[in-house]
């Protein structure tokens, strides 16, 4: 072991998805592999709470989007043209089993993925730049109150905390919380009733207690209980009482794996702990399932493109 070449972690987590995620991915993957390789940009969350209305305008002019307002034309666009590239498909096979496509199964077709609940998206706002534009956003700055005008994130993190679809008043849980993003995310939405964060590191959770005084007043603060609690046994503590679960699983972190040493889980001190991975991910995702209410609603979700950690956890 001592004379055995030292590989980096991060070298041995590429070879992994080169040898795991291209087939799976096939032609996709060259791309996919370019987008994990660069320099990570974030997405500016803004804080409802913080006297800001002068931001969106400053980020408007700096030729930044909000990806969350125009996400349901861009999925109406999709689907309109995944649903003619079925519709010519079905043609073409119709021409030898005598069908034809209609236009109004074309609409359908177009129609039956809905966009982001209009409620949820009006209240979340996310700016970033266009692709290809790798303009850094300038620090978060406190408003009089000294709360931050906006949380600077992987925009892709709030997709899931978008579709939990939280309504007024609901009992929201997130069960692996920090450090804080998709926390401070489902506060924005205005519509938690109570907010339970846990997060087993207690490390982890201090960052997320920093999160909520830097961009949260008091009084929302004090609908939100934040625990360290063993994920896995959350139902011996409240079971049955959420009407959102978000279950949010440690994983390989793919895009941290393949650029950063640090904590890297392919170092092979950390073989076995990756290994058990999909384990933890179906345990937490249990104790999330037990701990909604019956008829309440979960969304589980990872950082990873792997299908064993993903797939074959909800399967």
């Amino acid at each position: 072991a001592a004379t055995a070449p030292r590989i980096p972690s991060t070298r041995l987590a590429l070879h992994y998805f080169d040898t795991s995620y291209s087939p799976h991915l096939g032609a996709l993957w060259p791309s996919v592999r370019a987008g994990l390789l660069c320099e990570q940009k974030y997405g500016a969350l803004l804080n409802n709470f913080a006297a800001a209305d002068h931001v969106p305008q400053e980020l408007e002019l700096l030729n930044a989007t909000d990806f969350v307002s125009e996400a349901p034309q861009k999925a109406q666009q999709w689907q309109r043209g995944a649903a003619v590239g079925e519709a010519a498909r079905g043609c073409q096979e119709g021409s030898a089993e005598g069908r034809t496509v209609t236009r109004a199964e074309m609409m359908t077709q177009a129609e039956m993925s809905q966009p982001l609940c209009p409620s949820i998206s009006s209240k979340i706002k996310c700016y970033t730049f266009p692709r290809g534009d790798i303009t850094r956003f300038r620090p978060a700055r406190p408003d009089a109150l000294g709360l931050l005008d906006y949380y600077l994130m992987d925009a892709a993190s709030l997709l899931p905390v978008l579709a939990l679809n939280v309504q007024p008043d609901d009992f929201v849980l997130d069960l692996c919380a920090a450090p804080g993003g998709k926390t401070l995310a489902l506060l924005q939405t205005g519509f938690c009733g109570h907010l339970a964060a846990n997060d087993i590191s207690i490390s982890r959770t201090k960052r997320l207690y920093q999160i909520l005084q830097s961009y949260v007043p008091k009084e929302v603060r004090d609908t939100v209980s934040v625990t360290s609690y063993d994920g896995r046994e959350w139902d011996q503590v409240k079971c049955g009482t959420f009407h959102k679960v978000l279950v949010d699983v440690p994983c390989t972190t793919d895009r941290h794996s393949v650029m950063e040493e640090d904590n890297n889980i392919f170092h092979r001190r950390r073989t076995k702990e990756r290994q058990m991975l999909p384990m933890l991910q179906l345990q937490l995702l249990m104790a999330g399932i037990l701990a909604a209410k019956p008829g309440g609603e979960l969304v589980y979700s990872t950082c990873s493109l792997s299908p064993l950690q993903n797939e074959c956890v909800v399967e």
